[in-house]
């Protein structure tokens, strides 16, 4: 099935299920999902640091799939599950218990880079949780290198992931 061609100036309605709840707003062609989130739905939980994907502070789930949002048009989301860091409690038991370790090994510091690094994690340890494997130290800062934090040095935060991993 071919994409409708799209305007380069037109708004489009965008149809999003955004954490758990229908949303609809305008968006040109070109605005990133980034942008889309803060400045149209009001999302500002999705952070906007490098946007060319290299820090990871944009991170959202896009159908359960952890994706930067800086890279992705709001376009593309049309018709499409977006979750947020700002899901409410109860919605995503990792995401929630990840919050709760982050709180407990003080792995927030400014919190700039925190939901882009809550979002990804939550979604890397579903993904380990459903075959079964237990992460170590290493694999868990592996899967952080795809994230930049100037403030915690990672080590609070590997601490919170594997507390998670483990619990």
């Amino acid at each position: 099935m071919s994409q409708p061609v799209l305007s380069r100036d037109a708004l489009h309605t965008v149809h999003v299920t955004l954490d758990g709840q229908a949303r609809r707003a305008q968006a040109r062609p070109r605005l990133l999902l980034s942008d889309f989130l803060r400045h149209e739905l009001g999302a500002t939980g999705t952070h906007v640091g490098c946007e060319h994907g290299v820090c990871g502070a944009c991170t959202v789930r896009i159908d359960g799939v952890a994706q930067r949002a800086c890279l992705t048009l709001a376009v593309q989301v049309d018709g499409r599950c977006v979750d947020t860091v700002q899901a409410s409690q109860g919605s995503n038991r990792t995401l929630d218990a990840l919050r709760a370790a982050f709180k407990r090994h003080h792995a927030l510091q400014c919190g700039f880079c925190t939901a882009g690094i809550l979002m990804s994690s939550a979604d890397w340890l579903q993904r380990q949780q459903a075959i079964g494997h237990r992460p170590n130290e290493a694999e868990v800062r592996d899967m952080l290198s795809g994230h930049l934090c100037r403030c915690t040095g990672y080590t609070p935060i590997v601490h919170a992931v594997l507390e998670v991993a483990h619990a």
